[in-house]
């Protein structure tokens, strides 16, 4: 399963939009050191996803725990607001997990741009939105989940906004190469001929200066006459 292809392509403009860095002309330091295949996939990122993932039951199993305690004491609208975040989160975890999953290992920018912003924009407002309204008669046990979860959303913004980063700048260069590599291809024959034979043939020897100046003061009295 991947994303719809317009998808992609607004999250693939978004991703260059954001995270090229237009002040990089080329390949970082290091030179032909530095290869076009080097595997930029994020170890911390990866490692906080499986630890996420991990984690992500025992949240989701307290969290309802607690909701069906203090059910019967909340107002209409908090019960109606907290099951609502809770179907929401869930669906919102496991697309966000799938995608941080697809786009770090696969090195695929718009599916890490989509996890990304999953976290950003509406896991981490609605887990602050459990840790801090005071209204949701907040059980210990749900602190705790919810503190541990913000940490887990927080290192995984922060990570993933510097794999996309270098993510992005490697395409990057890929394609400036890509384009220099099709600009060699596209002369015609005869310049490519003409540029092999400039390549290959040793630089011409200028004459000594002292023929220079022989030849140079032959001329003068022909000059004269």
């Amino acid at each position: 399963m991947s994303l719809p292809e317009p998808v992609r392509r607004r999250l693939s403009s978004f991703s260059r939009t954001v995270f090229t860095d237009n002040s990089r002309t080329g390949p970082e330091s290091g030179g032909d050191d530095v290869p076009d295949n080097e595997i930029v996939s994020s170890l911390p990122l990866q490692m906080s996803l499986y630890f996420n993932l991990c984690f992500f039951p025992f949240w989701w199993l307290s969290n309802i725990l607690m909701l069906q305690l203090k059910y019967p004491v909340l107002p209409d609208y908090y019960k109606f607001i907290l099951v609502t975040i809770a179907i929401l989160t869930s669906l919102i975890e496991i697309i966000r997990l799938y995608l941080g999953y697809m786009g770090n290992l696969q090195e695929k920018v718009p599916e890490l741009a989509g996890f990304w912003l999953l976290s950003i924009l509406l896991q981490l407002p609605l887990i602050l939105f459990l840790l801090l309204n005071e209204g949701l008669k907040i059980q210990p046990l749900e602190r705790a989940v919810n503190i541990i979860f913000i940490v887990f959303l927080s290192f995984q913004v922060i990570s993933a906004f510097l794999a996309l980063k270098k993510m992005v700048n490697q395409l990057a260069t890929r394609f400036r190469l890509h384009e220099f590599d099709q600009l060699g291809n596209d002369l015609s024959p005869e310049k490519r001929v003409w540029k092999k034979g400039r390549l290959e043939t040793p630089w011409v020897m200028r004459p000594p200066i002292e023929e220079i100046s022989s030849a140079s003061g032959g001329w003068g009295p022909a000059l004269r006459a």
